[in-house]
């Protein structure tokens, strides 16, 4: 048998990113999973990735620390209120105070560094275009561009050595979907995070926009939530 390709997963404990890893497994890849502590206030997603990493046996997890909390913008990294008891169904159409600048750009860029340095052509993001409560870098043309640059900013990619792939399995999937894919392939939610404010021991609230679409997702897909929520 020859050897297995590479390939880097951002994963930041959650639904998405989970699912995202256990496809890059099925189809036959070895894992190297990245998660960062950027100073978010729902830290406890980093115990989450770590058991997922455990779970899916990658050959490697590596954790970067960030302080994305001195740049600031997002009230995931400040004690500003997090939006509670939104209609899922009825969200507005500005971004919301979740975003955090830039924060897919950042992400994608270390794991390109680490994709060259370990020879990995692919990088695999759990990003979606449908339940994804606004966030401008979870569009198609972000991961286009994304990947265009790739080329232009890495030794690998000018001399033509590795042509990086950035892949987003989930971009065009409904959270009920992504959750039957996962089931399918024999993940077991109940070790993932998804909660922007959990209680200091971790339990979700069951109120922020990802609960209720983390909620609404199971109920969609007729699987039951493992999830021990605040309500």
């Amino acid at each position: 048998m020859g050897e297995k390709k590479k390939a880097v997963v951002l994963s930041s404990g959650g639904i998405d990113s989970t699912t995202t890893m256990a496809i890059a497994k099925d189809l036959g890849f070895e894992l190297y999973s990245l998660t960062f502590d950027y100073g978010q206030r729902h830290a406890c997603e980093l115990e989450a990735a770590k058991r997922v990493a455990k779970a899916l046996r990658v050959s490697r997890h590596l954790v970067l620390k960030l302080d994305l909390e001195k740049i600031g913008g997002s009230v995931l990294t400040s004690d500003r209120q997090v939006p509670k008891d939104r209609n899922v169904n009825q969200l507005p159409e500005e971004i919301p105070a979740t975003y955090v600048p830039a924060r897919n750009t950042i992400f994608l860029a270390y794991a390109l560094a680490w994709a060259e340095v370990i020879g990995a052509s692919d990088i695999f993001i759990g990003v979606t275009a449908v339940d994804y409560s606004g966030y401008p870098d979870c569009r198609p043309e972000f991961i286009e561009a994304f990947e265009h640059m790739a080329v232009l900013a890495t030794k690998a990619g000018v001399t033509g050595e590795i042509s990086f792939k950035i892949r987003t399995p989930l971009i065009h999937m409904t959270k009920a979907r992504i959750i039957q894919k996962g089931a399918s392939l024999g993940i077991d939610y109940a070790m993932t995070h998804s909660c922007y404010d959990p209680s200091p021991d971790g339990m979700a609230c069951g109120r922020c926009d990802s609960c209720l679409l983390r909620k609404k997702g199971f109920q969609e897909a007729g699987i039951p939530d493992p999830t021990a929520y605040h309500r």
